[in-house]
C-alpha cells in the first residue's frame, strides 16, 4: 500500500486520468481493508481490557461486548473467504437454458428472477445486458451485469449446472419433468485491467434485435454479435438502443470472458500438478431444486440443503454461497 500511496502523491498522476482513477480506486479499497482490520483489533483490545478489570459490575457490558465481537469475528472470517484476485469486484452472470425444452427455458427465467432478487437483497445494481426469449415461455439465455462489493466473490459459487425437478405446467398430463440450466460467472473489471484484443481477431456481425424494447429494435440492425477467433468465444448484445452501445457492451462481456478463461486455465494447470481430476464441460449439476415429490434444494458439492425451496427461489442464496466458499477453503 505504501507503494500505491507514493504513486498517488506523484504530481504527474493525473496526466493519465484513467490510470489515476484505477490507482485511486485500488488505494481506497486497500485503505478500507486496513481500517476494517485496525478497528477489529482495537475492539478485541478493548474487550480484553474489560476482562482484565475483573469487575462484576461490568459483566453486563462485557457480555454485550463479547457477543458483538463474536458476531463480528464470524463476519471477518467469512470476509477472508472472499480474498481472491477478483472477489471484491463486479460480476457478469450468464444463464443458458439446457435440456428440457420449454420447461428448461422457463427454468432459466426462474433462475434469472432468483439472482435478481438476491442482488436486490444485497443492494447491488443490476443491468440486463442481453436476453433471448423462449418460443413459448421463459428465456433461452440472458446476460446480466451485477455491480456491488464482492459481487464476483459471492456469485462464483453459482457457476455450473442447476437442475429442477417438478410437475411440468407445460405438460397436459402434468407429468414430472427434469430441466437444466447453465450458469456462467465472469469478473467484470471495467477498465481496471487492460486486456489486449486485436481487432483483426474479431468478426463483428449486426442483426435485428428480437427482444422487447420498442419497434426500433425490430427495424434496425442494432444488435451486435462478436466472434473472437483465437479463443473461439462468441458474445452478443441486443438490449441497448444503439449499435455503438451494443458493441461496447459486447466487448465488455468478451473481455470478462477472456479474463475468466485465463483464470480457468491457470486453475486447471494447478489441479493437474496436484493430480486432481478436472472437467471443463457442463459436467454434472452442482445443485438440484426439487418441487415434487418433495421440497428440497441440495448443493451436491457441499451437501448443504434446505427444504424451503421458495425462499431460495426468492433469492435466499447466502447460506449456499457461504457453504461453498468454506468448502473450497477446506480443499485448498
Amino acid at each position: 500500500m505504501l507503494a500505491l500511496e507514493k504513486q498517488a502523491a506523484d504530481p504527474g498522476l493525473w496526466n493519465d486520468p484513467e490510470s489515476a482513477r484505477r490507482l485511486m480506486q485500488r488505494l481506497s479499497s486497500l485503505q478500507d481493508d486496513v481500517n476494517y482490520w485496525s478497528a477489529l483489533r482495537q475492539q478485541i483490545a478493548d474487550t480484553q481490557e474489560l476482562l482484565s478489570l475483573e469487575d462484576e459490575e461490568l459483566l453486563p457490558d462485557l457480555e454485550t461486548e463479547t457477543g458483538t465481537l463474536e458476531a463480528e469475528l464470524e463476519r471477518a472470517e467469512f470476509r477472508l473467504l472472499l480474498s481472491g484476485k477478483y472477489d471484491r469486484g463486479n460480476a457478469i452472470l450468464a444463464l443458458h437454458a439446457g435440456a428440457g425444452g420449454t420447461d428448461a427455458q422457463d427454468w432459466a427465467q426462474m433462475l434469472l428472477r432468483m439472482f435478481l432478487r438476491w442482488a436486490e437483497r444485497r443492494g447491488f445494481q443490476t443491468e440486463i445486458l442481453d436476453s433471448l426469449a423462449g418460443e413459448e415461455a421463459g428465456i433461452k439465455s440472458a446476460t446480466v451485469g451485477m455491480n456491488g462489493l464482492y459481487a464476483y466473490g459471492y456469485l462464483k459459487a453459482e457457476r455450473g449446472v442447476h437442475r429442477l425437478v417438478r410437475l411440468s405446467p407445460f405438460d397436459s398430463a402434468h407429468r414430472r419433468h427434469t430441466s437444466f440450466a447453465l450458469i456462467e460467472i465472469w469478473p467484470d473489471l471495467g477498465d481496471e485491467v487492460q486486456v489486449e484484443i486485436n481487432p483483426d481477431d474479431l468478426k463483428i456481425e449486426t442483426f435485428c434485435a428480437s427482444s422487447a424494447g420498442g419497434q426500433h429494435m425490430q427495424k434496425n440492425a442494432t444488435a451486435i454479435r462478436i466472434h473472437h477467433h483465437p479463443s473461439g468465444l462468441v458474445v452478443s448484445c441486443q438490449n441497448e438502443r444503439s449499435q455503438t452501445q451494443n458493441r461496447q457492451t459486447a466487448l465488455r462481456v468478451l473481455k470478462a470472458r477472456l479474463i475468466q478463461q485465463e483464470e480457468e486455465k491457470r486453475q486447471q494447470q494447478i489441479a493437474e500438478l496436484k493430480g486432481e481430476h478436472t472437467d471443463a464441460g457442463w459436467g454434472n449439476q452442482i445443485r438440484s431444486y426439487v418441487q415434487h415429490p418433495y421440497q428440497m434444494v441440495k448443493d451436491h458439492r457441499t451437501n448443504y440443503e434446505t427444504g424451503n425451496i421458495q425462499a431460495v427461489l426468492d433469492g435466499d442464496l447466502d447460506a449456499f454461497m457461504e457453504a461453498y466458499l468454506r468448502h473450497i477453503l477446506g480443499k485448498s
